[in-house]
């Protein structure tokens, strides 16, 4: 079969790789529909992020979903044509954090399409895949594989909610309004805010973000005023999703924070500094957000019973062997939101 590989930074190709049979336990899922996620990008441009790179050619993808085409021995949660979203996590269960209940801060996960463990774990990104069988989620008839493919990072931005505990009637600040941002939108209403204030730098994906339910869409970037009506007193947002990873974004919004107010930080931008002194003084909660566990189900529940619709945010569908234009696409943010490729 073919895959997506990343060989070095803006070395994407598109390569042979091996399709294993499902062994005891296991399926193996007919890819349709896989997202290019913000580290995908990373991948492609800077050959890692942080202190990852890779090392060994490595298959992308982590946002998939298709069908299964064949099972393996024991398994009875899925069949052959069951249509499925594919989750990425596969943690150890045995570990400590595991044994915790913290599977999301497993010491020996393994994630599709990621440089972190050598040798990598192969992505996502190929027409075919061999996962475990708990790992292949069932989707509602009524749910497109196309919009399956979004649960993953839909997943991401639900653990972010319950971070940030009850969003009923709450006003809810979102500074980065790209694809993590835009569904944080998404559970934001869900969740019942009153009031969700979306910033970015960029006018279209603001657009997207008034599509979406956004009560404001603000360009901080042309306009730097604008929050100036939500700094009454000591400021009044409830509940800041930072979706950045932007220190000046951050430092920014600790302004119209209430006090009491909890942060969410979901944006990855390495080192930063922050004014102790307004978050002791204020009180503020700083709390962080590491991918999911059994929120993948509920993403997978959710868009599929209506409640979540997740179609707006998919901006570009493109077959895998216009890989590296696909990639080149999501990295314009003036013209994409998520960008699909299809198998």
């Amino acid at each position: 079969m073919r895959a997506v590989v990343i060989h070095a930074p803006k070395d994407l190709r598109i390569d042979n790789y091996p399709d294993p049979a499902p062994g005891p336990g296991e399926v193996r899922v007919k890819i349709a529909n896989g997202g290019i996620c913000g580290s995908d990008l990373h991948y492609y441009h800077h050959g890692g992020f942080g202190v990852v790179r890779i090392q060994q050619p490595m298959a992308l993808g982590h946002e998939i979903a298709g069908v299964v085409a064949a099972v393996g021995d024991g398994v009875t949660t899925v069949k052959t044509g069951t249509r499925v979203a594919v989750n990425p996590s596969k943690p150890c269960g045995q570990c400590l954090h595991c044994q915790e209940g913290l599977r999301n801060q497993c010491l020996d996960m393994r994630f599709l399409g990621s440089a972190m463990r050598f040798p990598h774990v192969q992505g996502g990104f190929r027409e075919f895949i061999t996962v475990d069988a708990t790992q292949a989620v069932p989707i509602s008839d009524k749910l497109s594989l196309a919009e399956a493919a979004v649960a993953e990072p839909l997943a991401v931005c639900l653990h972010a909610g319950k971070q940030a505990g009850p969003l009923l009637g709450k006003r809810v600040l979102i500074t980065g309004c790209g694809p993590i941002g835009a569904l944080m939108i998404l559970v934001s209403r869900f969740g019942g805010a009153s009031e969700i204030v979306v910033t970015d730098v960029a006018d279209a994906p603001l657009a997207v973000a008034k599509e979406l339910g956004a009560t404001h869409a603000i360009n901080v970037a042309t306009n730097a005023a604008a929050l100036d009506p939500w700094r009454t007193g000591k400021g009044v947002f409830d509940t800041l999703f930072e979706a950045s990873g932007n220190q000046a974004a951050l430092r920014t919004a600790l302004d119209v924070l209430r006090p009491g107010a909890i942060l969410v930080q979901l944006g990855l931008g390495g080192e930063m500094t922050l004014p102790i002194n307004s978050i002791v003084g204020k009180e503020l909660q700083l709390r962080g957000t590491f991918r999911f566990d059994p929120e993948f189900e509920l993403a997978v529940r959710l868009m599929g019973e209506g409640l979540i619709d997740v179609k707006p945010l998919i901006t570009a569908t493109m077959p895998f062997e216009n890989a590296v234009a696909a990639f080149e696409l999501a990295s314009d943010r003036s013209q994409s939101m998520k960008v699909q490729l299809t198998f």
